[in-house]
């Protein structure tokens, strides 16, 4: 490592100072990251989230709906991320016995990746779910005993030269 660390930090000048990436000298690339998260529920809400009879409606359907729309706008909450074009976005939901399991996978064609993304649609969707079903999970002392959001990672991140 040199004696100044910013010579080698991205996000910083000359002076230190926070900056954006310049990423115009960068040949654009097909781009994929996918990331993974879970939460854990009592089993009698993930029965009601697979039955589709939670209160507040279709737990899934409007999760997927928020991860999109999370992976599209994070360009707008991570102060350092470039508005990138997404040319695809999967989200896939896994239930187990006592959790939700949630896979969002991210594609792009541009000068820099879209992990960020992937791991946003990721925390959005289980955030939302946890919203749906917050009332089935307190319990007689207003406390959420089995609900966690965890695990939370980076699952793929791959670049393909056009």
């Amino acid at each position: 490592m040199s004696e100044d660390p910013t010579e080698e930090l991205t996000h910083t000048d000359d002076e230190g100072s926070v900056q954006m990436v310049d990423v115009g000298a960068k040949p654009d690339t097909s781009r994929r990251a996918v990331a993974a998260g879970t939460i854990r529920l009592e089993p009698s809400t993930i029965e009601a989230i697979d039955a589709n009879q939670v209160e507040k409606g279709d737990v899934l359907a409007t999760a997927r709906i928020g991860a999109i729309q999370a992976v599209k706008h994070t360009w707008e909450t991570i102060p350092m991320c470039h508005q990138i074009p997404i040319t695809n976005v999967d989200v896939e939901f896994d239930l187990g016995e006592d959790r939700v399991e949630l896979t969002v996978a991210v594609e792009t064609t541009g000068k820099t990746g879209c992990e960020m993304e992937a791991l946003q649609g990721v925390t959005t969707g289980l955030n939302v779910v946890w919203d749906m079903c917050k009332a089935a999970e307190k319990n007689s002392e207003g406390q959420y005993p089995s609900t966690a959001i965890e695990d939370v990672h980076v699952v793929e991140k791959r670049k393909r030269q056009l």
